[in-house]
């Protein structure tokens, strides 16, 4: 390439592909091994690069109120690929960003076979890296091929962890009923590319909803018991375990009524299932919080008994696979190398984060500090009052090593911010969040102009 020595990025889903991205952005040679198609996973269907899997959405983009929206702001000032595609193939999602999924992964993947200073193979690397690659990525998420999981256990001498994640169902938009269903967003919220009518609902009545819940209860599930006392991760619950937990659990869950009036009625429902738009051409929709680990055939069965989708045809069903993660507090250092042999590097999901953005957002930091080291500089981390910089700050350090589970970014990781002077009453909820996140976005400008000051 350009005659420096690339950098190699393991694994091609959101971090190893933003990963290579920065490397390739800052000048250094990158080569990004995928070993799809030539080993598959469990969940993948393609071999395309940044493949999503779980769902579609990157959640909020609200960068004012909301961390995650606060961190798609970040990312998108630190010229990250995986939030430029994901606004060229968006969605409609109230104040959501969802994409369509085969247009994103392929403007990933282009963007990626056309750089200069990005090389992509394929094929599984199995065990440890060769030994003469002395800057690798490890991005391989968490459905870490088997013989890097165990080459990686036996370095730490500390077995991985792991939970569940599970995948909600898709249905072909023509099969629903709108003589039940109607399309509303919550309180008609107008997002990026929406129109306040982004959502799918469908309603139940008390009875329906009753009836439901009885139904995912008694339904035959997917058991996995070699893996028993594995733990689910909080923000993925498959929807019959949240059943579990009584009743009204739905109801104030993925089910919650709230800002929506069934225009048949002129009333908000007693339960709602709302579905989002999965793909560009609106033929496809996803069953929101509908993550299952329920058989195939179950699935049918209960899912139609929703109001609106009793002909409902399904483009996929759920399902449930497994993932691992480091202890990353123990186990790296703050610029995510590992511990116990430095050339090595990880980001994404393995290291505990959890959600899309949040893994692109590790691979872009390893990108960075990985090419920086490469261009003889030492890697520079993001201040802890940003997105970026609290978010790697926790996965470091400033998680509890004896209970670290996967985190998503919140407000509750950035350092407490004073009160503006000559304020006066309670400095909380919207106030404060804007404060923090106006913060942040002045402290990260500051710290890429140091960063790119550095690189001439």
């Amino acid at each position: 390439m350009n005659g420096m020595k690339a950098v190699h990025v393991i694994g091609g889903g959101l971090a190893g592909s933003e990963a290579a991205w920065q490397i390739a952005r800052m000048g250094v040679p990158a080569i990004l091994h995928e070993m799809r198609p030539v080993r598959g996973t469990d969940a993948h269907k393609t071999d395309g690069l940044a493949e999503l899997v779980c769902s579609n959405s990157f959640r909020s983009d609200d960068h004012e109120t909301n961390a995650v929206g606060l961190l798609h702001e970040e990312m998108r000032r630190a010229d990250s690929l995986i939030m430029a595609s994901g606004g060229t193939n968006q969605v409609p999602a109230g104040g959501a960003m969802a994409v369509d999924r085969d247009g994103f992964s392929t403007a990933v993947t282009r963007a990626l076979e056309e750089h200069p200073l990005v090389t992509i193979e394929r094929g599984e690397v199995a065990g440890l890296p060769p030994e003469e690659w002395d800057s690798v990525i490890v991005a391989t998420g968490p459905l870490t091929s088997p013989a890097l999981a165990d080459a990686v256990r036996g370095l730490t001498g500390e077995a991985e962890l792991a939970f569940f994640d599970a995948i909600a169902p898709i249905v072909y938009t023509e099969t629903i009923d709108f003589d039940r269903a109607w399309f509303q967003s919550r309180y008609d919220k107008v997002g990026p590319g929406g129109t306040g009518k982004d959502y799918i609902n469908c309603p139940l009545d008390e009875e329906q909803y009753r009836a439901f819940v009885a139904a995912l209860l008694e339904a035959p599930k997917t058991e996995f018991k070699e893996w028993e006392g594995t733990p689910y991760f909080e923000g993925c619950l498959p929807i019959e375990v949240m059943a579990e937990r009584g009743l009204e659990t739905l109801r104030f869950g993925p089910m919650k009524p709230v800002g929506l009036t069934d225009p048949r009625t002129g009333r908000r429902p007693h339960a709602v299932v709302q579905l989002r738009q999965d793909n560009a051409l609106g033929t496809l929709y996803n069953l929101v919080g509908f993550q299952t680990k329920l058989k195939y055939a179950e699935q049918k069965r209960v899912f139609q008994m929703i109001p609106g989708l009793e002909q409902a045809e399904f483009a996929r069903l759920g399902g449930l696979h497994r993932n691992t993660f480091l202890n990353s507090p123990r186990l790296l250092t703050g610029d995510l190398k590992l511990k116990a042999m430095p050339r090595l590097r990880f980001a994404g999901q393995v290291t505990g984060v959890e959600g899309y953005v949040e893994s692109a957002a590790i691979g872009l930091l390893a990108g960075r500090f990985a090419a920086a080291e490469r261009l003889g500089l030492a890697p520079s981390a993001p201040p802890p009052t940003t997105a970026l910089g609290a978010l790697i700050g926790h996965i470091t350090g400033g998680a509890n090593t004896e209970t670290f589970q996967p985190m998503n970014v919140n407000f509750g990781l950035f350092p407490p911010i004073d009160k503006p002077e000559g304020h006066r009453g309670k400095f909380k909820g919207v106030e404060r969040k804007k404060a923090l996140s106006a913060r942040a976005l002045a402290d990260l400008g500051d710290w890429l102009a140091s960063s790119r000051e550095a690189a001439q």
